[in-house]
């Protein structure tokens, strides 16, 4: 195939994939910027030039998790409407193969997973964290629906007895806590203080505290400015046990990994993460020979829509497939390699030996 023909198919694709994008960050937009209005209009200080810039920046996370979908809804829509105008029709009848006219698609796809790794995802990292940070700092002191079973929660041991810490909300990757509570327990598990403080950021050997109010044996002491707790958690640990690994940009991803293993931690959930970003463009191409077993077949031999729909359930049980693996290589029940390559190798397979078997017999 010539190479005008193959840049004509790589275009029509990137072009397709674009308004696909497009299109469906307007509704992510839309959607989370009608949520989070609902949920916080009532609190005071509330402005729609508020809600709409902490929705602006939690889009880009959102629609990191989209990019499957879109990279199959724009390979079925590209390989329809080239049949449709009879184009590949007239490259068939001209002695090109499936395989020559599917390569821009899948070099498409390719780019368009390293483009949402490269680009996208430390983008999106930086906003919903930036978000994060927005929507605790406006909530502080507004509500307190937050329920214990969702709140994160650690438990720390130190010469001077047990503490427990419970949060509003994790910031910073883990380093910086809202909202906060301190728990300290007597050796027999007695809660014989209680520490509440707006901010609490975790220091070398110590937790620093601001604005903080104390109940101790049953009296609530004065609001101090400033307080101190001794620990000896790590930030490691802290940032292993708390932050979310989507929230950490791909290229930070691998040096937490070997810092949080040089302490004797796992980071299962850190190295799925990042295989799960390194494997995204190979995903892509997976769901663009799925869209190929349905959209080709599907103008050639007059099917109906069946086909199509056939085709984004296929491409939707592998993303949950993929979703479900990753959450046994977060536990640590298998090697996080292992448990985010295969779906994509297995569907490439697939897609393959399909295409094999139908246009090469």
């Amino acid at each position: 195939m010539g190479w005008t023909l193959g840049r004509y198919f790589f275009f029509r694709y990137a072009a397709i994939t674009a308004w696909y994008f497009v299109g469906i960050y307007a509704l992510v937009m839309l959607i989370d910027f009608t949520e989070f209005s609902s949920r916080t209009s009532g609190l005071p200080g509330f402005t729609v030039k508020f809600a709409f810039a902490v929705s602006a920046l939690r889009v880009p996370m959102i629609m990191q998790q989209t990019v499957p979908f879109i990279g199959l809804l724009s390979a079925i829509a590209t390989l329809v409407s080239l049949n449709r105008k009879y184009e590949l029709v007239i490259a068939r009848s001209a002695g090109i193969s499936a395989w020559q006219f599917l390569l821009p698609c899948m070099v498409g796809a390719l780019l368009f997973g390293i483009l949402t790794v490269g680009v996208l995802n430390p983008l999106a990292a930086y906003a919903f964290s930036r978000s994060e940070a927005l929507e605790t700092q406006f909530r502080s002191g507004n509500s307190n629906s937050v329920s214990a079973f969702t709140a994160p929660w650690l438990r720390q041991k130190t010469a001077d007895g047990d503490t427990i810490i419970g949060a509003r909300a994790v910031l910073d990757n883990g380093l910086q806590l809202s909202d906060v509570v301190f728990f300290s327990l007597d050796a027999e598990g007695n809660i014989v203080e209680r520490r509440d403080a707006a901010r609490a950021y975790l220091r070398d050997g110590y937790w620093e505290l601001h604005t903080v109010s104390r109940l101790v044996d049953g009296k609530q002491l004065p609001v101090v400015e400033t307080d101190r707790i001794d620990t000896n958690l790590r930030p490691e640990f802290v940032q292993e046990r708390l932050a979310r690994p989507d929230t950490i940009p791909f290229y930070e991803l691998p040096a937490k990994i070997e810092v949080a293993r040089s302490f004797g931690l796992r980071a299962n959930s850190f190295a799925t993460q990042f295989h799960t970003l390194l494997a995204l463009p190979f995903l892509l191409v997976a769901m663009t020979l799925i869209a190929a077993t349905v959209s080709m077949r599907f103008a050639r031999m007059g099917q109906s829509a069946t086909m199509i729909l056939g085709g984004v359930l296929a491409g939707f049980l592998l993303y949950v497939v993929s979703v479900l693996v990753k959450a046994f290589g977060n536990a640590g029940f298998v090697p996080p390699f292992i448990v985010v390559w295969i779906p994509v190798v297995v569907a490439m397979f697939f897609g393959v030996t399909f295409l094999l078997y139908k246009e090469d017999g």
